[in-house]
Order: structure tokens, then sequence, then C-alpha cells
């Protein structure tokens, strides 16, 4: 698979999922805007069957290389994020990884038993990272118990190996100089943005803005019945020339740790 098919295939499994990305994504181009992708983010576990060194392969067999890494001590992650080595205009993958070792019994026990429940042979899959949830547990108390430790790993237990969210490259539109102005156009047409942590984070100083969108809420079929679950956000990020005149090209620890929380199930309820 090549670089674009792989992107292509995330975004189309991305929407799905993410009504609200599709329909910012045309509300822009009616405006003229050109859409530029930033980076696209992709979640994981630690458990070396499914940990980075997995995920990371078919990006490095399309051409990206490993640029930085980040460590999310609150939320018990760990990160790198990778650019593509010609293609200066490709958007960056950033994927996480759950530090299981730092995480209850329970959670550590929970995500083995759902690993060790899959046919082994889809971990050697190519297109992982295109597969969702491969195992077939969907258990709503599973689902709140893990919730509540770690957001991070109910989403995964729901969604799997897919882009958690794409993001629009702000330094690319025409009409929207400042991250301020973007924000206000979505919420002036009926977006919800993550506040955690202020609407903005980051600072000019910190040579990178970000902000986003509360994740969609999509229809989950539970063992239990249907429930709404949060599924994934939109996000835009502004990014600031380093000394050297070119814009920087990583990613702030604290701002991407807030970022996290548009997928948060208690931020969709008090924005609601």
């Amino acid at each position: 698979m090549n670089k674009d098919q792989l992107l292509s295939k995330l975004w189309e499994q991305y929407i799905a999922i993410t009504p609200s990305a599709e329909k910012i994504h045309a509300l822009l181009a009616e405006k003229g805007e050109v859409i530029e992708n930033d980076h696209i983010a992709i979640r994981t576990y630690d458990d070396k069957r499914v940990d980075i060194s997995v995920l990371e392969k078919p990006f490095l067999k399309a051409g990206y290389e490993p640029k930085g890494d980040y460590v999310f001590e609150s939320k018990k992650l760990y990160a790198k994020h990778y650019e593509h080595a010609t293609d200066k205009n490709a958007p960056r993958i950033f994927i996480s990884q759950l530090e299981l070792a730092k995480c209850s019994e329970k959670i550590q026990n929970s995500v083995k038993t759902l690993l060790d429940s899959c046919d082994q042979s889809v971990f050697e899959n190519e297109d992982l990272i295109l597969s969702g949830a491969v195992w077939n547990n969907t258990s709503y108390a599973t689902y709140n118990e893990l919730l509540e430790e770690s957001e991070y790993a109910a989403w995964m237990y729901i969604y799997g190996f897919r882009a958690n969210h794409f993001t629009i490259n702000t330094n690319a539109l025409e009409q929207f100089p400042t991250l301020q102005s973007l924000n206000q156009f979505l919420k002036d047409s009926g977006w919800k943005l993550n506040a955690s942590g202020g609407e903005i984070k980051g600072t000019p100083e910190q040579l990178l803005e970000q902000s986003s969108t509360l994740a969609d809420l999509y229809t989950v079929n539970f063992d239990e019945g249907t429930k709404e679950v949060p599924s994934c956000y939109y996000e835009f990020a502004l990014r600031y020339p380093m000394a050297n005149g070119e814009l920087y090209s990583g990613f702030i620890a604290s701002s991407a740790d807030k970022i996290f929380e548009s997928t948060d199930v208690k931020l969709q309820n008090s924005a609601n």
C-alpha cells in the first residue's frame, strides 16, 4: 500500500464515524479554502503484538521517518511522531501507546484478555492499522470499567486500530490568519470545541497552537444494547517559524495532553 492509498483509507475510515469532520471540511471548502492535513493521530496499547513498533511499519514502508518522542505522565502514554522523507506536504503521523505496566492490574488483564482472544495472525496483517477493533468483545460493562481509569483504554476497546483524529493545517488557510478566527467561525457555525486547558492549547512562544472539536457521538451496539459513545474529533494546528525561518514541526506534550481529552466522556457531558 503506498502513502496516498494508506492516507486515503485512514480518512475514509475516520469520517465514517466522524461525520462532523467531513462537514467542517466541506464548510471550509465552500469558502474557497484548500485544506491541507497537518497530522494524523493513532492510538494503541504497548503490548508487543500491537505497539508502536508494529503500527509504524506501513508508514515506514510508505517513506516516513521517526522524528520525535513524547511522554504523557498523567495519562500513562508514550508517543512518537513521523514525517515523510521526501514529500514535505505529507501529513505528520503521531502514534501513541498506553503504557500498561503503569496501569492497574484490572486494565492490564483486560487488555491481555482482549488481545489473547484474537486470531493472533491478525496482528501480522499489513493493514492492521485499518482494522478497527479486531476483537469481538463489546461489553458496555467492560467499557465503563476501563473508562473509570483510562478514557484512552476505553476508546481503544471500542474503536481499535484507526485514525483517532485528522488535523487541519491552519497555516494553509487564506481567510483565517489566527486560530482564534478559525475557532470563532466554527463556533458561529454551531460546533463545540474542546475547552480543557483553554480552547487554544500552546502559544506562539512554544511555536505551536492547537484546538479541536469535541468528539462526535457514535452509536455502538454493545451486548447490553445500543449506546452513544464519543468517537473521533477534528483538530486544527497553527505553526510558527523557528529561528532559522522554518516552521516548527514537532509537538508540545502539555498541549497534546489536553487535545487527547477531546474524546473524554466528561467533557461531552459538561458541554451538553
